[in-house]
């Protein structure tokens, strides 16, 4: 697991970013239906999932998703980061053994209201699976 980094809204820059890469599991896709308890057959039963047109189990799109909290809370900001919202746009399946890359970068700073606007991106293999921006409160000096 990487080290949880702090940056403060003083201290962010737009284009600042940063990344989390995670390779998904069988373990992770079942963990997370249990821990969700969306159990769609379409992550936990590969016969069912070879009659759809992924033909192959794929991870939940809000796995996937959940790496850019992974980011977003450990390294851009990071600690102390209030998660406010976030809009996503799922383009792609993610299939078990598929390394995701998430991506925040800073795109606006409202500092009067000490917020960040930040884009927000999954990819695996260099293709865009998931899309989006999300809006922070990232910890600060003052």
């Amino acid at each position: 697991m990487a080290e949880i980094k702090q940056v403060y809204l003083e201290d962010m820059a737009v284009g600042q970013s940063a990344t989390v890469t995670k390779t998904v599991t069988e373990k992770d896709v079942e963990m997370f239906a249990e821990v969700s308890t969306d159990c769609n057959p379409v992550h936990l039963d590969q016969a069912y999932a070879e009659t759809t047109m992924f033909k192959t189990r794929i991870a939940h799109g809000m796995l996937g998703a959940s790496l850019i909290s992974a980011v977003l809370g450990t390294q851009l900001p990071g600690m102390g980061t209030i998660y406010l919202a976030q809009n996503l746009r799922f383009k792609a399946p993610v299939k078990l053994g598929d390394t995701v890359v998430a991506t925040a970068t800073v795109k606006e700073i409202v500092a009067e209201k000490k917020r960040v606007v930040l884009t927000t991106q999954c990819t695996v293999g260099g293709t865009v699976v998931i899309d989006g921006e999300a809006t922070v409160m990232p910890p600060s000096k003052g």
